[in-house]
Order: structure tokens, then C-alpha cells, then sequence
């Protein structure tokens, strides 16, 4: 697969503060890649490098086989960071049509705004939109170029559960007009829901990469949810990990319901599931030390 970004063993330090602690990643052509991390984990300085906007304290950043900090490099390249500033005096189409003017195969503004939802805004003023609606032109922004590679930083901070919702439809669409869409987010929801390879990091390293279903089956952990008038007694099963009021974390559910109907135990209403990407996630970073890493 054709590499579009790279990260060569990266270390990124503020004074005494390990951001970035020896990283290494390729971000393909055609994937929707979601990063994943606590706060501090290092997610927004990966994407402040791979914009060009920090340099690496070691190690090597290319994108587009140049360097982030050569503008050439970046003609490709579409970005939403977390907080945006946008000049609130003129009107929403008149800063799409500055942005665009930067790019020599700029999408349509009426087309753009259309697909995110925000033509009846265009003649308003950006300074009388509401927050979730600045957020919604931010994200519109970073695809108004026909990027290749488009980064996101927390896309929907600001959106509510619908807004949310419409917003990844049209990420997808964007995705499957040929954009490389790497997305970082506090929704564990969001990147179950849109990625397709996920990298999940812990005090400046990467401690996970595969695919969503390959996160997920790392961790191994089952959810058995029943219904018991003896939940202690549920819960000092052997194989049992944790207890979250009627769900019980497991490794093995086949020994643990063998066990369980074996030990007399009253029950009824039993699922058993997969864990979710929330479960995995903290499955994942609790079990990482610092080491002297942010």
C-alpha cells in the first residue's frame, strides 16, 4: 500500500515533558484511520507534526515524501485542528471561497456546503453562528482542496448526539470520494463507528495498531450479563476480571458458564458479548506505565 505520512521512530519533547516517546506509523492511501488516547497521550502532537506545525525533537516526519514544514508538501493535505479561529466579520461563504482560493482544484462552495449541511448559512456572518455550527464549516474547511490526506482533531467536539451522527455520514462519503482520513477523538463511539484501523496510544507511545475487530479481540474480554439473587458469589468466580453491577468481565466465557451453572448458583437472563472498543480501550492504557512519559 502506498504510504501517504510517515513517523520514523519520533520523539517529541517540551523542556522536561516526553509528548511523543519513540513513535513509529504509516498512515496508508485509502484508509479511515482512527487515533485513540487519553488526554495527554500524544494524539494532537502527532498531528501538529504531520501538519508541519512542531517539529520533531528526534526522529524523522515526511509527508507526501517531503517534509511537513515544506509547503509544497502540504498542497495534498486537509486538517481541522481541536480549536479553530475564524474571522467572524465575514460571512460564511466568503471564508470558504478565501480557503479554497489557496488550492488549484478547490471543490465548489455551494456543492461543499451543501454536503455538510451549512448552505442556509452561507450569507450569515461566522460570528453570529453557534459553536457546533463554527465546528461543522472548520470540518467542511479541511476538505474544501480535494485533499488527499485529511486530518481531524477531534471533529465534532461541540456537536450533539444528531449533529454528531450526520457529521460521520458525511465523513464517510468524503472517505469514499478517495480522501485518507485520519480522525482523533474523545467519542469511543465515533471511532468504532468510523475507523477501519485504529492506533490507540498511552504516554506518548503507541501500544496498539490493527484493525477494529483486531483491537477488539486483543483484549479477549467477554461481557456476561445475567440476572442472580448472589451476585457475590457470581463475582468470586474464577476467570471473573471485574463485576460492573449485572455484567461480568471474563476471559474464558465457556469455562466461566460451565463454572457457574457447576457452582448451583440461581441465574437467569444470561448474554454473553464482545467487548466493546470503551472496554478494550481501557484494557489497553491502564495496563501502560508512564515511565516518564506524557
Amino acid at each position: 500500500m502506498t504510504s501517504l505520512a510517515t513517523l520514523d521512530h519520533v520523539s517529541r519533547s517540551f523542556g522536561s515533558v516526553t509528548a511523543v516517546d519513540d513513535v513509529s506509523l504509516k498512515i496508508h492511501e485509502g484508509e479511515m484511520l482512527g487515533l485513540l488516547g487519553p488526554n495527554g497521550a500524544g494524539k494532537t502532537t502527532v498531528i501538529s507534526m504531520l501538519q508541519g506545525r512542531r517539529r520533531p525533537t528526534r526522529g524523522t516526519v515526511q509527508i507526501f515524501g517531503g517534509s511537513p514544514a515544506d509547503a509544497a508538501s502540504r498542497r495534498g493535505l486537509g486538517s481541522t485542528p481541536q480549536e479553530t479561529a475564524l474571522p467572524e466579520a465575514l460571512r460564511v461563504g466568503e471564508v470558504i471561497d478565501f480557503v479554497g482560493a489557496h488550492f488549484a482544484h478547490r471543490r465548489p462552495t455551494a456543492e461543499l456546503a451543501a454536503e455538510f449541511g451549512i448552505e442556509e448559512f452561507l450569507r450569515r456572518q461566522v460570528g453570529s453562528l453557534s459553536g457546533g455550527q463554527k465546528r461543522r464549516l472548520s470540518v467542511a474547511l479541511a476538505f474544501v482542496g480535494n485533499p488527499k490526506l485529511v486530518l481531524l482533531d477531534e471533529p465534532t467536539t461541540g456537536l450533539d448526539v444528531d449533529a454528531r451522527h450526520s457529521l460521520w455520514t458525511v465523513l464517510r462519503e468524503q472517505h469514499a470520494r478517495g480522501a485518507t482520513v485520519v480522525v482523533t477523538s474523545h467519542y469511543l463511539e465515533e471511532i468504532e463507528a468510523l475507523a477501519e484501523r485504529v492506533v490507540v496510544m498511552a504516554h506518548g507511545r503507541v501500544v496498539a495498531d490493527d484493525t477494529l475487530p483486531g483491537i477488539l479481540n486483543r483484549v479477549g474480554v467477554r461481557l456476561v450479563r445475567l440476572q442472580t439473587s448472589q451476585p457475590e458469589r457470581v463475582e468470586a468466580l474464577s476467570g471473573v476480571d471485574r463485576r460492573d453491577g449485572e455484567a461480568y468481565f471474563v476471559r474464558d466465557s465457556d469455562a466461566f458458564l460451565v463454572e457457574l451453572v457447576r457452582s448451583g448458583i440461581d441465574f437467569h437472563d444470561l448474554t454473553v458479548r464482545g467487548a466493546t472498543l470503551e472496554e478494550a480501550f481501557l484494557s489497553l492504557t491502564e495496563s501502560i506505565e508512564p515511565e516518564g512519559a506524557r
